[in-house]
Order: C-alpha cells, then structure tokens, then sequence
C-alpha cells in the first residue's frame, strides 16, 4: 500500500471542495478555439485554475495544478538557440503546473518549435491559445466550468445526504445506511466492530486484497480494547497518542477511506472504492455521523431502554413508570423547536437534541420536539426558535407539551431565538385550582367545540392584540384573525377593548 494520510479534523466537512476541471472540457470549449500542440494528451489531466505570467520563472508564484497562459513577452531573442525553453518549462513542471498556454499575437506569430519540443520532453501539455482569445476569457471559461463541477457535486451530495437519512429511518438502519453509501461512492461499505471484525457490509465485493488492507487500516482510526494494552507492550500509552477521526490509503486502483464512529466505543466505517470524487468524504462523513448515533445506541444499550420505556407505555403503564427507563429522573422540560430556514430533516433534529443533551427527539413535519431532563437548561441554538416548557413530572407532560407549543409560537411571533414558559408564581396560584377551573368552564361556554377561537382568542391576548404577531403565530393570515376575533367577542358577548375583560378572559384561558 502506499502511505496512510490521517485527518485528524472533524469528520464531517461544510461542503465538498471544488472540483478541478478536465483540460479535455476546455479543449471542448468551441468558443476559445484552444488547440493541443504538445505535451502528453492524458484525459486525467485537470485544472485548478488559471494564472497568466510574463515571468521568465514563474515557479515561485504557482502553487501546482494551473493553467499557465503567456503571450511570450519575457522570451528573449536568442532563445531558441540555448537552453532558455527547457530551462522554462521544466521549472513550471517542478512547481506542478498542469498546462501551459501560449497566446498568438500580437508579440508571437506561432509557437516557438524550441518551446513546443521542451513540452514534449517535459510531458506538460502546451496549448495554443488563438489570437481571438484573450486570456481572461480562457481563465472565465475555467471557473465557469468549475462553478458547473460544483454544483452538479452538490447536488449530488445533498441528494445523498437526503437518501442517507431515509435510509437511518427503515426499520434496518444500519444495513440501509450502509448499503445507501456503497451505491451513492460506486463501492462497498463496511461497519467494523470495536474488536476488529466485519459487523456487516454493502456493495459489490472488493479485490481479495482489499479486504485485508481496508481492516487493517480500520485499526488507525480504532481505539485500543485497554488505555494501557499499548503500554503494556512496552509502548507509550494510548491514552498520549491522540487517534485520527479518519484515515485515506490506496491499493493499486482502489482507494481506502475509514472514519472512527461515536465517541471511542470503537465501531469503524470503511469504504473501498475504484475512484475518488472531491464529494464522496463528504457523503461518507454524512454516514459516519448517522453509523456513530445509531451504533451508539446499540452500544450503550440506550436505545433498548427507551424501547422499552416505549412499550410499557403501549402496554398501559403510566408515563412516570416508563420515564426511569429515559435516563433521568424527576422533573423534565418539553422543548419545540424550529429552523429558521428551512424544514428540519432526520440528521438536523439529531443534532439539535444532541445540542441540548437529550437523545429523545420526535420529528414531526416542520417542528423537532425534545425532551430534556429538568437539570439541563436549554440554551438558544444558531439557525432554530425554542419555545421551553416548565419543568414537569412525567404525569404532567402532555401539559408541558402545551407550554412548549405556546412558548415557540411566542418566540416566532416575537422573533425571539427563546421563550421560556413562565414558571413563577402568579395571581391564579391563590384561586383554589377547582374554583378556578369551573370558573373557566363557564366564561368559556360559548367557544366549547371551537378550538381555533379559542387558541386564536388565546395567542391574540397573549401578544397584547398585535393582528400581525398573531397571524404568524398562528401560521394563518391577519384577516383571519380578526375574524376569528370578532367572532370571539360575538359568542362571549363582551367588549375585548375592555382591559377587565381581557384579564379576566385571560385568566380563563389559562386554566380552561
């Protein structure tokens, strides 16, 4: 094999790297009439970008992959008759130029036969660029073509990303995860166990050699079964050596990527492929992060415990019985989450109870619901509106569940990052809770059976009579609104301008 890179980095990059452009795509481009002269006709060749230079050594100002264009300005008089060309062209190799240009007109006429020997000889592919072209627009047409590259590879990875999810929400996840992977990178995906050996695997099976090398670089990334079996070999302890988060190898034409799962358990991803897209870490990553929390589960035995939790309550048990099984005890918070962009999907919400340190995630349409230990405050999350309950035992949740609700279309309306549910004491506290609930029921009468007025009448006291923050915690329009207000005050037969009427309403509201 040759040598193992490691990245040590986290392993689940933004957005893939751009992608290079074949010289053949800009060979293809009718409009720069670009024409091959010299140098190896290599359909790998590719282009990082485009640098023009009149330098007689460019090579301190290249970093490796340009297309070098020049019109020969720095070329002297006499220098097809020594060594100037070869000289030229060999340090544009040394400093990993992928092509070189040479413009016609108005300094050059054609192409120096000296330069287009040197070319030959050096392997680097020369280009003649007609007088019609300039070079600006050959360097445009390469960062177009790469603007294209990009984001026909990010749509490849989002749709990626897209399947990976469904594929961690069938009743098999990791099969279909990994099964997913092997078919988006066009190789096989193996999840290897904390003692080294083949879980289960998906896509065509590898070269004979492959297998071997592809388990041994798994143990890169593994971490040791003890801190000091190491150690005890008489090397330096594990625990001094910080693991990479990944590792990347070659075998002949096979490339060899792994990724560490989870924090330490010792479950490996890796992937055998005959080629390597700039996107595939990228997809790769996207699985490793879905692989991390679904072995996760299964190597805790988290996930027993709330299935089990779960069927207790299937079966009857009371929600108090069954929350011991959830990790905590006492009291929890009910949070309602929102993106502030876009819908949430299955790896989003995963990572946003993972934010608030809770595992116990419910994606429903456009809102993540959470629920989290009383003991861990929830704190505002980049790019998502929280609404937090109060802190409630396991009986009371289907209440709390209301609090986080009203909280989040507060925090919406508001455009608040947080609204918490407020836990303080309050006038209604000294009204016996059965007085009050009668009372309630009473006021409320006439909107009984009519729950959009109600929570309308609700959310629209609740924000001091605003028709707009309503209408947007409410998702409807403010015309709709105001009808529905208007309707309110017609069954109740009161005045909603009356500040007595709105308090005494309000007081209801909470405890109807």
């Amino acid at each position: 094999m040759e040598e193992t890179h490691i990245m040590p980095e986290t392993i689940t990059p933004a957005v893939p790297p751009t992608p290079p452009v074949p010289l053949t795509a800009l060979l293809a481009r009718e409009d720069l009439g670009l024409r091959q002269i010299a140098g190896p006709t290599d359909p790998d060749t590719v282009v990082h970008w485009a640098h023009t230079s009149e330098m007689a050594d460019p090579y301190p100002y290249l970093l490796g992959g340009e297309l070098l264009l020049t019109a020969g300005v720095h070329i002297p008089e006499a220098a097809g008759d020594g060594t100037y060309f070869d000289d030229y062209v060999s340090r544009i190799v040394a400093a990993g130029g992928a092509a070189l240009g040479f413009g016609l007109a108005p300094v050059h006429d054609t192409v120096p036969p000296a330069l287009v020997a040197a070319c030959d000889g050096h392997g680097l592919p020369l280009l003649e660029v007609p007088p019609q072209t300039t070079f600006s627009g050959v360097a445009r047409a390469v960062w177009q073509l790469m603007a294209q590259a990009r984001l026909a590879e990010l749509r490849r990875v989002t749709e990626a990303q897209q399947s990976l999810a469904a594929a961690a929400a069938r009743p098999d996840p990791v099969p279909a995860v990994l099964r997913q992977l092997a078919q988006r990178l066009g190789g096989r995906a193996v999840l290897y166990g904390p003692d080294g050996t083949e879980v289960t695997g998906a896509g065509r099976e590898a070269a004979r050699e492959v297998r071997p090398a592809l388990a041994e670089l798994a143990g890169v990334v593994r971490p040791p079964a003890a801190a000091g079996a190491d150690h005890a070999a008489g090397g330096a302890p594990a625990a001094s050596r910080p693991l990479p988060a990944s590792a990347t190898d070659t075998l002949g034409p096979a490339h060899l990527a792994v990724y560490a799962l989870g924090a330490g358990e010792g479950f490996v991803l890796g992937v055998a492929t005959t080629r390597r897209e700039p996107g595939d870490h990228t997809i790769a990553s996207v699985a490793a992060v879905l692989l991390s929390l679904l072995t996760g589960e299964h190597q805790s035995g988290a996930g027993a415990a709330r299935s089990s939790a779960l069927v207790r309550l299937l079966l009857g048990a009371a929600p108090e019985e069954a929350a011991p099984l959830l990790g905590g005890e006492g009291e929890w918070r009910v949070v309602h989450a929102r993106p502030d962009s876009q819908a949430p999907d299955a790896v989003a919400a995963s990572a946003l109870g993972a934010a608030l340190g809770s595992p116990l995630v419910d994606l429903a349409r456009d809102v993540v619901r959470v629920l989290v230990p009383a003991g861990r405050d929830p704190e505002p999350q980049p790019g998502w509106t929280l609404g937090v309950s109060a802190a409630a035992e396991p009986s009371a949740w289907p209440s709390a569940d209301t609090q986080a609700a009203r909280a989040l279309a507060r925090a919406r309306a508001t455009r608040t990052p947080l609204v918490r549910h407020a836990a303080r004491p309050a006038l209604e506290d000294l009204v016996p809770r059965e007085d009050a609930e009668s009372h309630a029921r009473t006021l409320l009468a006439p909107l009984a059976g009519q729950a959009a007025l109600a929570e309308t009448l609700r959310t629209w006291l609740s924000l001091h009579g605003s028709w707009d923050r309503t209408a947007v915690a409410l998702d409807v329009h403010r015309n709709t609104v105001r009808q529905r207000i208007a309707r309110c005050a017609a069954l109740l037969d009161t005045d909603l301008d009356d500040a007595d009427v709105r308090m005494e309403l309000w007081f209801a509201l909470r405890r109807g």
